[in-house]
């Protein structure tokens, strides 16, 4: 589902490029590439997990925040606390 990249871009981000993560993690957003987010999430790249906890948060994914929440995200299980609160 990576087409949309520009040739290039992703080998530039996965080398550790700064910029080129920040496009890559702008067009997997524009693209709605759930699957993108979550591999630089997992990888450590902030910018994609706090997209991936909003996303997650406003479409009441709680499986998505319950896996990052597991995975050591503070922030994560700090919205899912929020919204499994009684």
């Amino acid at each position: 589902m990576t087409d949309y990249l520009p040739a290039g871009l992703r080998a530039l981000a996965d080398a550790g490029d700064s910029d080129a993560i920040g496009q890559v993690i702008e067009l997997a957003v524009e693209h709605d590439d759930m699957d993108l987010l979550r591999t630089f999430a997992d990888a450590g790249h902030r910018d994609a997990a706090d997209i991936l906890i909003e996303l997650a948060t406003e479409q009441g994914d709680m499986d998505e925040l319950r896996r990052l929440a597991d995975a050591g995200n503070t922030v994560a299980a700090e919205q899912l606390s929020e919204l499994t609160a009684v």
